[in-house]
């Protein structure tokens, strides 16, 4: 009986004491919410209240908008200026930055003081040899040589060095392409031949083989990449060349004549022949820029 009282006493003071703490409850929730006056009225119509939408931009921001827009860069459309032609070009490796300037530090670098003396003129040009086949070449005129080289400028290095002392060289003729009567080749553009043994006739035997190189003579064309700016259209102008290479040679001759060879250098104006029939292969490596270093894209199988 007396924990049935106990628990009586309790029961009642519980429930006398909960009036205490509703009100509390109450005027707390009626504090946290808004009233009907405090909330902002909603409105989807377009005649509702200004709070229904956003403000329209004011005059200061659209001005404000339209600068920024103007500082931001403006990307020309490259694809659309450059012609095909461009792009083709711009696969040479030689148009690679540091490209050239390396590639002439090497082969200043091969010049021998006491035989060639210093250089006086540095010249990107392309090589046509007896089977019409086109290869790049850097030519270097110096004191006592005409120097070409065949130089890799994809691995930057030196492949081949020929040596023509400028005493030696005794008619230079500049002029367009011929070719024999039944031929199927054809050349566009002008070229240089270089000769320096008039009375030494290329053998049959190496007319007649694609590798031979005991030619008393060189040709050379401009670079296909001549067009691409103004320094690399000096480097490869084929007119200046033949210009410095005979005031060069003017000069060795009168300081180092060669015995029982007339001295002087003879410049003519007349066709330069090459006797290419067919040429299947120089046409296919013409065509493809196989004698350049270019870019040749991804080839997987």
């Amino acid at each position: 009986m007396l924990h049935l009282s106990l628990l009586l006493y309790f029961y009642l003071n519980t429930f006398c004491h909960l009036d205490h703490f509703f009100p509390i409850m109450t005027d707390v929730a009626e504090e946290g919410a808004p009233s009907e006056e405090q909330q902002p009225p909603l409105s989807c119509s377009p005649g509702g209240s200004e709070h229904s939408l956003p403000a329209a931009p004011t005059e200061g921001t659209e001005e404000r908008a339209e600068e920024v827009a103007a500082a931001r860069p403006q990307h020309p459309d490259i694809t659309a200026e450059l012609p095909l032609d461009q792009f083709r070009i711009r696969k040479f490796f030689v148009l690679r930055p540091g490209t050239l300037s390396q590639a002439m530090r090497d082969v200043e670098a091969l010049v021998d003081g006491e035989v060639d003396g210093s250089v006086h003129g540095v010249w990107l040009m392309a090589e046509v040899d007896h089977w019409n086949n086109e290869r790049e070449r850097l030519v270097l005129i110096t004191d006592s040589s005409l120097l070409v080289f065949k130089y890799d400028f994809v691995m930057f290095n030196c492949e081949q060095i020929q040596r023509i002392p400028l005493n030696f060289v005794d008619r230079i003729s500049c002029g367009k392409f011929s070719f024999p009567k039944h031929s199927l080749l054809q050349r566009e553009g002008e070229g240089v031949r270089v000769f320096w043994d008039r009375l030494r006739e290329p053998s049959f035997t190496s007319k007649w083989n694609p590798f031979a190189t005991d030619f008393p003579f060189v040709t050379f064309i401009h670079h296909p990449v001549g067009s691409i700016s103004d320094s690399f259209s000096a480097l490869c102008d084929i007119q200046k060349f033949q210009e410095q290479l005979r005031d060069a040679a003017q000069k060795v001759h009168a300081v180092k004549p060669v015995p029982g060879k007339a001295n002087g250098v003879l410049v003519l104006n007349q066709l330069i022949h090459i006797e290419a029939y067919v040429g299947i292969m120089s046409f296919l490596g013409n065509q493809n820029k196989l004698g350049y270093c270019m870019a040749r894209g991804n080839i997987g199988f």
